[in-house]
């Protein structure tokens, strides 16, 4: 479906899009693939070892707008209204302490994320046996329809109510009506929830590619190669700004205006926008879609903003006319692309102090995280942290300007369906590690697998004793490794 073109033929200057990857690598983004098109045409296309184009990779809050446009679906083929009050669909839940303000909440109240929650308990630690008790749980406050407020789970019930509606889960009823046909991975899926229904407000899992084929077909009003699939008055109602975000006027973390669990972007242009960095920005004015997957929590805002930023100024504000091909530029853009490793740890290889430290044990006074003791090994550029927990014995394999790949000896996180705890599972991580200090080590472990996290662990020597400080960056595990320790 898609053609390679280069830079210049899109209408950029390779240059530009080389400035823009080497600027989210001196600033130390953690990204693990991207991709810009213009209409069938991709002309920037990169992933960082090991990830590769049939990796498939965890969209978290993008599956939100998979979400709206099944509604949309359904609607078109009236299973359901966007006026249907959201109750209607879970009459075994209703009792007589049900808040009012919940019975009168639409499918559109949802979609726009204008519900009447002002907050949620955590789902993952709740215990529950179904995922949909924790909703009719929530902490109501105001009156749907009436202001906006980021509601995620509010997503989930929606692709619940599509699954109950429909007879399928939501991305296979997707598959059905058009992915398929438009060329979306027929091996990518969806994580579950307790209670079994989809995680569709975080669990969608394909490849950056897939995205692609979903944004194009969004921008197309749902037509492919000309054949409308889809309603099209609904995708414009999508992707238009239903919604202010902005409460005090600002443009900061994306509320230029928000549609059917779409995000606006820019100069009238549209997102869909995942935790970590997930992101496809559509600019339709130029026909432009751009994609990239990452692991920046932990960031902050920082990591969107730059990304957003860069993109504008470098990339959309410099299409125009496809141009002559500059070889040299886009030979070098080709060379810096091919040689895209993951993020890794890298300002000093060596310290004095690893033959200081090196075999010893130091046993750690008690502490959250509740680790008994650790142990630093050195084998020239790789090192090994063990350790004790509550677990038992463990141990880091680490590289010292480098990543070396291993499974997060932790077990028990979850797997396919969120939020259960599942026996002996363990996750795929890329650890590396420096010495920002003489005394003091750095390792960055980075979960690459069905969930997304990072884990940043410092420890500083003096005199007999070491000092540690973990921070964890993931959503409902590694809870484990955050604290502070003191050891001898």
């Amino acid at each position: 479906m898609f053609k390679i073109i280069t830079p210049e033929k899109a209408g950029i200057s390779s240059k530009y899009v080389l400035k823009f990857i080497k600027t989210l690598e001196k600033n130390n983004l953690c990204t693990h693939s991207f991709i810009m098109a213009r209409g069938n045409n991709i002309f920037a296309e990169g992933y960082y070892a090991p990830f590769h184009k049939d990796f498939k990779h965890r969209m978290y809050s993008i599956s939100k707008s998979f979400v709206g446009v099944a509604v949309g679906l359904a609607v078109e083929d009236g299973l359901l209204s966007l006026d249907d009050k959201m109750v209607k669909y879970f009459p075994e839940y209703i009792t007589n302490d049900t808040n009012k303000l919940l019975c009168d909440m639409t499918i559109k109240d949802m979609l726009t994320m204008q519900t009447c929650v002002v907050s949620h308990n955590k789902w993952f630690y709740l215990g529950l046996d179904d995922r949909i008790k924790a909703y009719f749980k929530a902490n109501i406050g105001k009156k749907p329809g009436t202001t906006w407020n980021y509601d995620s789970p509010a997503s989930f019930v929606l692709c619940s109510i599509v699954e109950k509606v429909t007879g399928k889960t939501f991305l296979d009823y997707l598959k059905d009506r058009f992915l398929t046909k438009a060329g979306f991975s027929l091996d990518s899926y969806c994580l579950k929830c307790p209670g079994g229904h989809s995680f569709g407000d975080s669990g969608i899992i394909c490849t950056a590619r897939d995205l692609l084929v979903f944004a194009r077909f969004v921008m197309n009003h749902g037509k492919i190669n000309g054949i409308s699939y889809m309603n099209e008055d609904y995708l414009i109602e999508a992707t238009k700004k239903q919604v202010s975000n902005s409460h005090g006027g600002e443009y900061t973390n994306g509320a230029y205006g928000y549609g059917y669990q779409i995000w606006k972007a820019p100069n009238d242009g549209f997102a869909f926008v995942g935790m970590g960095d997930q992101i496809v920005i559509c600019h339709p004015e130029k026909d432009f879609v751009f994609i990239i997957n990452s692991d920046n929590q932990g960031m902050g805002d920082f990591s969107r903003a730059l990304i957003y930023h860069e993109l504008y100024e470098t990339i959309i504000n410099n299409l125009n006319e496809p141009k002559e091909d500059d070889y040299e530029a886009y030979n070098e853009l080709n060379n810096h692309i091919s040689n895209l490793k993951l993020f890794n740890l890298k300002d000093n290889k060596n310290s004095p102090f690893m033959e200081i430290i090196n075999g010893r044990t130091y046993k750690l006074n008690n502490n959250t995280m509740d680790i008994e003791w650790i142990k630093l090994d050195f084998n020239e550029n790789k090192g090994t942290l063990s350790y004790k927990n509550k677990q038992g014995e463990k141990s880091l394999c680490f590289g010292l300007g480098y990543n070396e790949f291993m499974k997060f000896p932790q077990t028990g996180y979850s797997d396919l369906t969120s939020g259960l705890p599942c026996e002996n599972n363990m996750y795929d991580c890329a650890l590396s590690a420096d010495w920002p200090e003489p005394n003091k080590l750095r390792i960055k472990v980075q979960i690459i697998d069905k969930y997304f996290g990072n884990l940043n662990i410092e420890l500083g020597f003096k005199d007999n004793e070491v000092g540690i400080c973990m921070i964890k960056n993931a959503e409902a595990f590694l809870d484990e490794y955050q604290g502070y320790a003191i050891g001898y």
